[in-house]
């Protein structure tokens, strides 16, 4: 292994681990922009042209707060928690394909920071671990209320990926791989797997939701029952790891909701691109489509938080357990039907 593809794949991961955190702060403030607009209000617009500087303000304003420590006998754990959420949630951003590749210097520069053939199941596994970092936070908490939120927001996670990885068995039953390159790559000119797939898509999206605590699905977080949830006895940078990771988990679900099945970084007419203008311009604007469909869904998970109000906890899981896990196996059952008629 030579140094030059060391360096190429350590500027690559730096990269993405940028771009992650970059997007992840500034989801906060768009988060804002998005409430004030659909409640009429103004939003940020102090902290530079806009509110754009108010990302920076905000972790400024944490890493300044007062550390916090309840009574707790179990203080190791109350640090690990913020520590597991946020390091799962930056984890899975390592297998993304973010564009096709670049030419540089001579040198073809693959823009993902490592392609594995079990990348989708890595990707599961990783979600799978996020939940040990919000039920050891709430349990070490010596509070009730934290201890609470922490078994809803386990026992809801663990529910909701169980319909999430059978709306996937249906996607890979067509795509026939776990690569998420090679399920980019099958896409090419508009041959998405959302018209293929539309009732597995939709499976998915609602589980990503609850996967990421978002509304309707924030029952681990709502102040009306829980006070704050999990991180009630959280504060400085060790709740704001909690906060950060949430909209981190926001961007890479994003991310590969547009990857499986929206085409990722493919684009209409990206062949004709690379062949008459250019293979480094046709991926750049490659990874501008990508992020153009990311943003689309961070705006629709915000939308769906500022207009539709929580479910009860019962309706919660009756959803999982009695309509998205039986229609996400009906959905396995018609897709078998279909590959074998039209094979």
């Amino acid at each position: 292994m030579d140094s030059a593809f060391i360096i190429e794949k350590s500027v690559v991961i730096v990269t993405v681990f940028a771009i992650t955190m970059i997007m992840a702060m500034y989801s906060t403030w768009a988060e804002r922009k998005v409430a004030a607009y659909l409640q009429d209000r103004v939003g940020p617009n102090r902290a530079g042209w806009g509110g754009l500087l108010q990302p920076l303000a905000d972790g400024m304003k944490l890493f300044a707060k007062e550390e916090f420590e309840p009574n707790t006998p179990n203080k190791f754990l109350f640090f690990v928690g913020p520590a597991i959420a946020m390091s799962t949630a930056l984890m899975t951003s390592a297998v993304i394909p973010w564009g096709d590749q670049l030419e540089i210097f001579g040198r073809t520069v693959e823009l993902q920071a490592t392609d594995v053939d079990v990348a989708l199941l890595y990707v599961f596994g990783v979600i799978s671990v996020g939940v040990y970092g919000i039920m050891i936070g709430g349990w070490a908490s010596n509070n009730k209320f934290s201890l609470m939120s922490a078994v809803r927001a386990a026992s809801q996670m663990v529910s909701y990926e169980v319909a999430m990885g059978l709306s996937m068995i249906a996607l890979l039953m067509m795509t026939g791989t776990l690569s998420l390159k090679e399920i980019s790559e099958q896409q090419a000119g508009m041959n998405w797997n959302v018209f293929y797939q539309p009732v597995g898509f939709l499976i998915f999206l609602i589980c990503a939701f609850a996967e990421t605590n978002r509304t309707p699905f924030d029952l681990a977080e709502c102040e009306s029952e829980l006070i704050g949830g999990y991180h009630t006895e959280y504060s400085s940078m060790k709740m704001g790891f909690y906060l950060f990771a949430e909209y981190a988990n926001m961007f890479i679900s994003s991310a590969i909701l547009a990857i499986l099945y929206f085409g990722g970084y493919n684009y209409p007419g990206m062949q004709w691109m690379i062949d008459n203008v250019g293979v480094n311009t046709a991926n750049l604007l490659g990874i501008a489509v990508l992020f153009i469909k990311i943003c689309f869904f961070i705006f629709f998970y915000m939308w769906v938080r500022w207009t539709i109000p929580r479910f009860r906890y019962d309706q919660l899981m009756h959803l999982g357990w009695k309509v998205l896990i039986p229609l996400s196996i009906v959905n396995i059952v018609i897709t078998g039907i279909c590959i074998l008629a039209f094979k």
